[in-house]
C-alpha cells in the first residue's frame, strides 16, 4: 500500500513504521505525478486553496482521495472522493492552530497513538506558564527528530508569521552541522522530544536558552504557538491577521 498526505506538517513517516505501507508527505503544489498511491489524503482548512483544489480534480477517477477540511460547503468536499470535516476546529484567526493540532490528533487516532496521557500533557501545555525569558528572545529555533521535525518546522512557521519572529527549524542532528553558527544571547533553541546527547549543553554554551520539551510533543506544539502569540502581542502585532496573508491563498485561473 502506498498513500500520500498532502499540506500537513507532518514530514516523517508514522504509518509507515506502524505497518500500514509506505506512506510520503509533500505539499500540494509539488505532487510527484510521476508517481502512484492507493490513496491521497489532503489536508486544507479552508477547502477553497487553489494547488488543492486543482490537484484533487486532476486525480478524480485516478487514484482514491480523501480531504481533511474545516469547511463542508467548499471545492475540495466535491473534488475528493471522501471528506472528512473537521468544523469544530474552524477558526476565525488567519494562522492555523487549532485546525493543524486537531488534524495532527485525528491522523495519530487513526493510527493508534492518541492516548490518555497526550489529553493530559495538553491541558498542561494549555495551563502552565511558558518557560521564563522566551518572549523577550529576538531568535526562535525549533528541533526535532523522526516525525517531530515536522512539528519543528510547523512551530517555526507560527512564530513567523503570528509574530513576525525570526524563526528556524531543523533535524536535530543537524543544527550541529552549521545552524548552531548563528545560535547565541538572545535565541531560544527549543527541542520537540528527546535530544541528542550532548546537544543542551552545547546549545548553552552558546548563551542561548534552551527548552526540552518535556510535554507529549503535539502537545509541545500547543505551548509554542501560545509563544507565537505571546511574542506578538508584545511586539505589538496582533497575532491573527498577520501582514501579507489571507485565509486562503486562491490564484486567478
Amino acid at each position: 500500500m502506498r498513500h500520500l498526505l498532502l499540506h500537513g506538517p507532518v514530514r516523517r513517516r508514522p504509518a509507515r513504521r506502524r505497518g500500514h505501507g509506505e506512506t510520503d508527505a509533500h505539499a500540494a503544489s509539488e505532487f510527484p505525478y510521476h508517481r502512484t498511491y492507493d490513496r491521497v489524503v489532503a489536508l486544507t482548512r479552508s477547502g477553497t486553496t487553489t494547488e488543492v483544489v486543482d490537484l484533487l480534480t486532476r486525480l478524480r477517477g485516478r487514484t482514491r482521495t480523501t480531504v481533511i477540511t474545516a469547511d463542508p460547503g467548499t471545492p475540495v468536499t466535491t473534488a475528493a472522493d471522501h471528506t472528512v470535516v473537521l468544523d469544530h476546529a474552524d477558526e476565525r484567526s488567519v494562522v492555523q492552530t487549532r485546525f493543524a493540532t486537531t488534524a495532527l490528533t485525528l491522523l495519530r487516532a487513526h493510527l493508534g497513538l492518541h492516548t490518555d496521557s497526550v489529553v493530559a500533557d495538553a491541558r498542561t501545555a494549555l495551563a502552565e506558564p511558558l518557560p521564563e525569558g522566551l518572549v523577550e528572545c529576538r531568535q526562535f529555533t525549533f528541533l526535532g527528530r523522526g516525525w517531530t521535525v515536522g512539528l519543528a518546522d510547523e512551530a517555526a512557521l507560527k512564530m513567523r508569521e503570528a509574530a513576525l519572529a525570526w524563526s528556524e527549524a531543523y533535524p536535530a542532528m543537524e543544527y550541529r552541522h552549521g545552524p548552531i553558527s548563528v545560535t547565541t544571547e538572545g535565541t531560544a533553541t527549543w527541542m520537540f522530544g528527546e535530544a541528542p546527547a550532548g546537544l543542551a549543553e552545547q546549545v548553552r554554551a552558546t548563551g542561548a536558552l534552551w527548552v526540552q520539551g518535556t510535554l507529549d510533543p503535539l502537545a509541545e506544539l500547543v505551548r509554542a504557538q501560545r509563544l507565537a502569540v505571546a511574542v506578538a502581542q508584545a511586539r505589538g502585532l496582533d497575532p491573527d491577521r498577520p501582514r501579507h496573508l489571507t485565509r486562503s491563498v486562491i490564484l486567478a485561473p
